[in-house]
């Protein structure tokens, strides 16, 4: 988890069984590792949704959790602080899915005291079985926030969690009691919807924080969908071969946009937009960067975002670079290929005698 200016964050596990969380891309909380008391939990496939409008992301997710009981959790980095997280739709979800492939909330004091391990504690809501806190401070920080409040973090957490802080020290942490929840009549399967309203420049979608805790060949799987106002360009691009493939890349339906502007806390739908959906489909130890989207139609995703390059580095070489190397040489080739001749149509200057 790295710094990432105002963009969004997601996931890192801990003692949860069922969540979901942040929208607005970072665009996004699609994504986030589960580790329970006793070890990893089998953290199901993941569906999140990323939607950007009006300098405002809004990331929705739900997590599926199989196996364990008690209390289990998941930290998920975030591009900046939420200007609300309540419970997300009822079918938002499932009406992307479709549309690809033919609670009673509580709101705590929005600026508690800073914690003892020295992670401030922005926000604290409760959804359902979901006990959500908004966190700001460094990886240690955040690392000994989540020891203190019984967070079982894998060896990785560490770097993880400095991959993310180096760009932003937003996170959310959500505790998921199983016992609580099996109580309310929840099942293992069912999910939790969490929608995060984040104000930022661009929407952004954390991808390394799935392959927390994971052996390097292990399967990670997740659907990540876009709602932007122009066909967005994204960093790294999915070939398929990086982990991540491109499999819905087209204008919004009519019909999908009134769905979703129908669902609880959805009313911010724009009436045009574009739709993209991308699958993650790869060994956790592909997954060493986030998703960058550039949603304002200049085709410039950020390498900060994308977890390719920390704050102040300087900037990668651009395509344009490369193109004025090649044509230099290509001049410079052709330069030699013209002495080459001329030497050999020249007279020798030692004739004969």
């Amino acid at each position: 988890m790295r710094h990432l200016g105002p963009k969004s964050r997601l996931g890192i596990g801990i003692p949860a069984a069922i969540l979901g969380i942040f929208l607005a891309v970072t665009p996004a909380l699609a994504c986030g590792g589960l580790i329970g008391p006793n070890g990893a939990v089998n953290l199901l496939r993941t569906t999140t949704f990323a939607g950007y409008h009006d300098g405002v992301e809004h990331y929705v997710t739900a997590f599926q959790f199989a196996g364990g009981g008690g209390a289990f959790g998941s930290i998920t980095p975030l591009p900046g602080v939420p200007s609300s997280v309540e419970k997300g739709g009822d079918w938002t979800l499932q009406r992307l899915v479709r549309e690809t492939s033919p609670l009673r909330l509580e709101a705590f004091d929005a600026a508690a005291a800073p914690a003892a391990s020295g992670a401030e504690e922005l926000m604290k809501v409760k959804i359902d079985a979901l006990d959500i806190t908004v966190l700001k401070g460094g990886a240690a920080d955040i690392g000994q926030w989540a020891t203190k409040h019984g967070f079982r973090l894998p060896p990785d957490a560490p770097e993880v969690l400095d991959f993310y802080a180096e760009r932003s020290p937003i996170f959310l942490a959500a505790a998921f009691d199983a016992n609580a929840a099996k109580s309310r009549g929840q099942q293992v399967g069912d999910g939790t919807p969490v929608h995060i309203t984040i104000p930022t420049k661009n929407p952004w979608v954390p991808l390394r924080i799935l392959a927390l805790g994971k052996a390097s060949a292990e399967n990670v799987q997740a659907d990540v969908y876009l709602l932007t106002d122009h066909a967005p360009a994204l960093l790294p691009t999915p070939s398929g071969g990086n982990g991540i493939s491109l499999q819905h890349s087209a204008a919004a339906s009519d019909g999908l946009l009134a769905d979703l502007r129908s669902d609880r806390g959805m009313g911010w739908i724009p009436t045009s937009g574009w739709l993209t959906q991308v699958a993650v489909d790869g060994e956790a130890g592909q997954l060493s960067y986030d998703l960058a989207v550039d949603a304002s139609g200049q085709g410039a995703p950020s390498a900060v975002d994308a977890g390719l390059a920390m704050p102040g580095s300087p900037a990668l070489p651009s395509s344009v670079d490369l193109a004025r190397l090649l044509l230099a040489l290509g001049f410079a080739g052709m330069g030699l290929l013209g002495l080459g001749m001329i030497a050999r149509a020249r007279p020798s200057s030692r004739l004969a005698g």
